[in-house]
């Protein structure tokens, strides 16, 4: 396994200047991440083309139950950050335990950021540290909940 694409954000700070300075491109998005499916995989091939390399902001597990309730999130985030990190598409991946990345985006203050088109543009956390934003459609009928709640009616 390839772990080497997660980072602390100390270290991600440290990439990111040297990334900029060899005018590399970054695009940033975040998430939980907890059950992988197509609709992630899309988004995170499309975030890619945006830019040279794309970093994932991957919420902690407390993170997680702060957003999504005390049952999630189902994965860990070490195994979740593991699962990211055999994407292609994905460069680096930095947990945050912020109920946002916003600190995380302010630190990185990437070229393009990327989130859903379910989000608001005047929503979307972080948006004021980018140079560009790009919302991206979901893949319809696809979400970790919807899988869940397939799950409990087998």
């Amino acid at each position: 396994m390839n772990f080497s694409k997660i980072k602390s954000q100390n270290q991600i700070s440290e990439i990111v200047r040297k990334l900029k300075k060899s005018g590399k491109k970054i695009v940033f998005t975040n998430g939980c991440f907890d059950i992988l499916h197509i609709g992630h995989i899309r988004i995170l091939k499309k975030a890619k083309s945006f830019g040279d390399v794309l970093i994932i902001g991957l919420n902690s597990d407390l993170s997680v139950k702060k957003i999504k309730g005390k049952h999630r999130p189902v994965i860990s985030e070490n195994e979740r950050a593991e699962v990211l990190s055999a994407i292609s598409s994905i460069d680096f991946i930095v947990k945050f335990s912020q109920p946002t990345p916003y600190q995380l985006i302010k630190k990185i203050m990437p070229d393009i950021l990327v989130k859903g088109a379910d989000w608001k543009s005047e929503k979307i956390v972080g948006s004021e540290f980018a140079k560009k934003v790009v919302r991206i459609p979901l893949a319809k009928g696809r979400s970790t909940t919807k899988i869940i709640e397939k799950l409990k009616n087998l």
